[in-house]
């Protein structure tokens, strides 16, 4: 059961990050483009920043599961660009997190998009994580 949780609606944060050789779409299968910052790179960070700073106002043994999300990659950075994501909690249900997120370099803006996460209990999930990976092993695959 899951406990009463407060998140604001217009919750804002951010993150930041310097692009590395490791963000490039080189490294995510796009071998044309070795200097330009990846899409999913993009998405890890807004997925990063919601984690930092929501499940951080959850109860003890609780965390937030991405469960959907998506993503407009609109214009590109390259490396050395500063990526800044700025998140805003667009609307709580008490279960079900949707965030909008606003991506931007020193240029101007890069990517924008949507994110919803659930709340849930981590020894649950994970018990429910180990079945499944027990049924799997159980038919031989």
């Amino acid at each position: 059961m899951l406990p009463t949780i407060n998140i604001e609606k217009d919750f804002r944060f951010s993150i930041q990050k310097r692009v590395e050789e490791e963000d490039a779409a080189l490294n995510y299968g796009s071998g044309k483009l070795e200097t330009v910052l990846a899409t999913p790179s993009l998405v890890a960070l807004m997925i990063e920043g919601a984690v930092k700073e929501v499940d951080k106002n959850l109860p003890e043994g609780f965390i937030t599961v991405g469960s959907r999300i998506t993503v407009d990659h609109m214009n590109a950075s390259v490396i050395g660009a500063t990526v800044t994501i700025e998140g805003t909690v667009a609307e709580f249900d008490g279960k079900k997190i949707t965030l909008k997120y606003v991506a931007f370099d020193e240029i101007g803006i890069i990517g924008k998009g949507y994110h919803e996460r659930l709340i849930v209990n981590k020894d649950a999930l994970m018990v429910k994580a180990h079945q499944r990976s027990e049924a799997i092993q159980s038919k031989n695959y």
